[in-house]
């Protein structure tokens, strides 16, 4: 009886011990579950940048008033800076005007009419639908993302859509291959 009882205690131990171990995973078992929602392996060292020096500028009765969500001099500005080393200009990024060639591609995008406020009625439309299609319990549970499940009946199927193409004898790009995952 006293060996049973210290057999059963090393196999309870032992389940124990894997189900610790187990729970550290966090890259697809059940780990995942306990690691708060984190899906990404740690900040984008690409997304860091890191600022322009610190200067005194000439006239400080010049600077504008400081006011929230506002650029500040030491900002770098990626996009500025790549589009003018390529020779273009930098300020029409900020310009909300506009231009003269860029009025055929607005004329061709807006043939059929647009509506000013589309962005807010998607927005709005699109947390209707998610409120009444949302996650069932377990996936609100463990914190799992189904917007792609959601929207799966209204996602273009790129590599069916290429076949029907090729079949219809319409020339098209080619595909890179199909992964097995």
């Amino acid at each position: 009886m006293i060996a049973f009882k210290k057999s059963g205690l090393k196999w309870i131990g032992a389940l124990a011990l894997v189900a610790a171990v187990a729970g550290c995973d966090t890259s697809k078992g059940i780990g995942r579950f306990f690691a708060g929602g984190a899906t990404d392996a740690g900040p984008d060292e690409f997304g860091i940048v890191p600022n322009k020096p610190l200067t005194l500028p000439d006239d400080l009765a010049a600077l504008p008033e400081p006011a929230p969500g506002t650029r500040n001099r030491t900002d770098l500005l990626p996009e500025h800076d790549a589009v003018a080393a390529l020779g273009g200009q930098p300020a029409r990024l900020d310009s909300t005007t506009i231009n003269s060639g860029e009025g055929p591609l607005l004329a061709a995008a807006t043939r059929n009419g647009a509506a000013p406020e589309i962005r807010e009625v998607l927005a709005k439309e699109d947390a209707q639908y998610r409120e009444d299609n949302g996650p069932l319990f377990l996936q609100r549970l463990f914190k799992v993302d189904t917007y792609l499940q959601d929207y799966e009946d209204q996602t273009l199927k790129a590599r069916r859509t290429n076949d029907l193409m090729r079949r219809s004898n319409v020339k098209t790009p080619s595909v890179s291959p199909q992964s097995d995952r």
